[in-house]
């Protein structure tokens, strides 16, 4: 499944919250290195209790708004 998300960085804790139309996740990680687009990849899979590996951005690398794919583990 695909689903929206809106990322957060240098936040104060780290969550996953679902919002209408797709999901807010919030990272300590700032937006340098990929280290957000890490972040956000473990939580999401922590959330859906999947494999970071079934877990990829399809688009939007490099800005807040992105797509995100998790397939079935």
């Amino acid at each position: 499944m695909k689903i929206n998300v809106k990322v957060i960085t240098r936040s104060a804790k780290e969550e996953v919250v679902e919002q209408a139309g797709g999901y807010t996740v919030r990272v300590r990680a700032a937006p340098q290195d990929g280290k957000a687009n890490e972040a956000v990849v473990r939580l999401l899979a922590r959330h859906f209790g999947v494999p970071k590996s079934a877990v990829s951005i399809v688009r939007g690398f490099t800005v807040r708004n992105k797509i995100v794919e998790i397939r079935a583990g």
